[in-house]
């Protein structure tokens, strides 16, 4: 880690906490914030604005991994929970919910660093799937709008599929706008009039 990092601690334990600080003070000079209970988490982290969450609970319930992941969005950052004890239900409902990184056995400050770096580095593999995955869907949809008002234009005009399309690239290029917003207008139209 070379960048600056806010960072926000979820501790209720000063002395664990400050160890924490510790650590997280040979790997840069980061901006630290601790909580020390998970009670008005989210409006911690709406203030803080953090890059990673870090939250120490020694033994975690569904309810509780439920609340701390919902309050610090890990679909808009990673959180990386260390628990004392867990099983394989809370190890999936904490995954399922987003967290990064879920490390059993608790936080210990020596392997603090390649956890945070192994939690970034999984929220932007996913977040970067989750980016492609909904340009893959939106250019899908698209393509279904444009195959809908191809067919319109062959069943109207007689037209065929290059000729239909031909025609709707000539009128999206003439009116300064996109295939799929003209192919949108022309399948409302058809619609409205059918």
């Amino acid at each position: 880690m070379t960048t600056t990092l806010k960072i926000l601690v979820v501790e209720p334990d000063k002395s664990r906490a400050h160890a924490i600080i510790d650590s997280l003070a040979t790997t840069g000079d980061h901006h630290i914030t601790v909580l020390s209970g998970h009670t008005g988490l989210a409006r911690s982290v709406a203030d803080f604005n953090p890059d990673i969450v870090l939250v120490d609970i020694t033994n975690p319930s569904r309810d509780m991994i439920e609340e701390l992941t919902l309050a610090s969005s890990p679909l808009e950052r990673p959180v990386a929970m260390f628990v004392d004890r867990s099983d394989d239900s809370m190890t999936k409902a904490a995954i399922e919910a987003g967290v990064s990184a879920y490390v059993v056995d608790g936080l210990r400050t020596d392997r603090l660093k390649p956890v945070m770096d192994a939690a970034i580095s999984r929220f932007r593999m996913f977040q970067r799937l989750r980016t492609e995955l909904a340009a893959t869907k939106r250019a899908l949809e698209e393509r279904k709008i444009v195959d809908r008002a191809k067919g319109i234009l062959m069943r109207a005009r007689g037209l065929s599929e290059d000729e239909a399309y031909a025609l709707m690239r000539k009128t999206a290029m003439g009116q300064g706008k996109k295939i799929v917003d003209v192919a949108q207008a022309l399948v409302t139209a058809s619609d409205l009039l059918s």
